[in-house]
């Protein structure tokens, strides 16, 4: 499969929250500052791509210690933001398109791609829309989205024909914990001032069983759950046992009954 042209498509009803997308719109410039607003996210982003690479690559039979290990994979990156993933992906080979609902981020991530002669097809739309044309990939990725979303069964409902045949779908969220209220909201947002007050709605956080499930009514099977924690000491992140917080869910087309 290839990549969709970089156009935007017309817009379709979305179950996204559009004083979320708003938000992030307002830091569209800042994307690519490692010491800006999305900091964390340039801290996390080695630990996410690895796992990211070593789910598609075990989905796909690739060598992920191969450079071009994702040659020739079509990857749809929801919620693409300034391109933090988009552009590692390509990198290893991937045909990438990140889509995004807001075009002051879509500005940003082509004007950074184009700075680093990266071919990605990035788009100012929605997800729905995407599936609405019929289009397939053979990953989809879903990272740090589903916790902006008000009904996440309806919208994996709505996205899981994304996933083409024998294809993975990977997503990355929080967990609605106490602890994770305490640490990514109290901490991340009053305390250290990690993000913007009001990133997150604990409310809208959503459990490793509550997603699963949501996946399983979607027709997408859960292969692998992992969580990841962050080391204060070595301001460092981690793939771990403990989805307490931050964790990832792999999920394939379940096979038909």
């Amino acid at each position: 499969m290839t990549a969709s042209q970089d156009t935007a498509a017309p817009a379709a009803p979305s179950t996204l929250d559009s004083g979320e997308v708003a938000q992030f719109a307002k830091l569209a410039d800042e994307w690519w500052d490692e010491s800006g607003p999305f900091r964390p996210l340039h801290r996390l982003n080695p630990a996410r791509l690895t796992y990211i690479r070593d789910r598609i690559c075990a989905q796909f039979g690739r060598d992920p210690k191969d450079p071009p290990c994702l040659e020739g994979l079509s990857v749809l990156d929801i919620g693409c933001g300034g391109g933090l993933v988009s552009e590692p992906l390509a990198r290893l080979g991937a045909t990438v398109t990140g889509i995004d609902p807001g075009p002051e981020t879509i500005a940003a991530a082509k004007a950074h791609a184009d700075g680093t002669g990266l071919a990605i097809g990035y788009e100012a739309t929605t997800a729905e829309a995407v599936a609405e044309q019929g289009r397939r990939f053979d990953v989809v990725l879903l990272l740090e989205v589903v916790e902006h979303v008000p009904d996440v069964p309806a919208f994996l409902a709505r996205l899981a024909p994304l996933v083409a045949d024998g294809g993975v779908m990977i997503l990355s969220t929080l967990n609605r914990t106490l602890k994770s209220y305490a640490l990514a909201i109290v901490g991340a947002e009053y305390v250290l001032r990690w993000v913007p007050a009001g990133t997150h709605q604990w409310d809208r956080f959503v459990t490793p069983e509550e997603l699963k499930a949501a996946l399983a009514d979607a027709g997408l099977q859960s292969t692998d759950l992992t969580g990841m924690t962050y080391d204060p000491l070595a301001d460092d992140w981690r793939l771990s046992r403990d989805t307490d917080v931050n964790y990832f869910v792999t999920a394939t087309p379940a096979a038909p009954v």
